[in-house]
């Protein structure tokens, strides 16, 4: 049933209902369609509104934008190149 799988939480090839951004507490956009939409999406709403990457997630949001985007990838944290190189080992 939903409710038991809900209890065992989500499996790789689930779907979601909904995907959609939240920022500091308000849904700012829903129906996203897909998750990857979803990360496109939030990382222009970053830009487009000026925002900081939030501190305790910074290195996955540059992991993120100049990695799997390729957006401004010649600048790259020391962290998030070892991680690229490793990924392309």
């Amino acid at each position: 049933s939903r409710r038991s799988r809900l209890c065992m939480g989500a499996d790789s090839t689930d779907v979601p209902e909904d995907v959609g951004i939240v920022i500091e507490g308000c849904t700012v956009l829903q129906d996203l369609g897909d998750v990857a939409n979803g990360c496109a999406v939030l990382l222009g709403l970053i830009y487009c509104l000026n925002l900081s990457y939030p501190k305790d997630l910074r290195y996955t949001f540059d992991f993120f934008q100049k990695v799997l985007m390729e957006l401004d990838g010649s600048k790259l944290s020391n962290k998030v190149q070892v991680l690229k190189n490793k990924l392309l080992e």
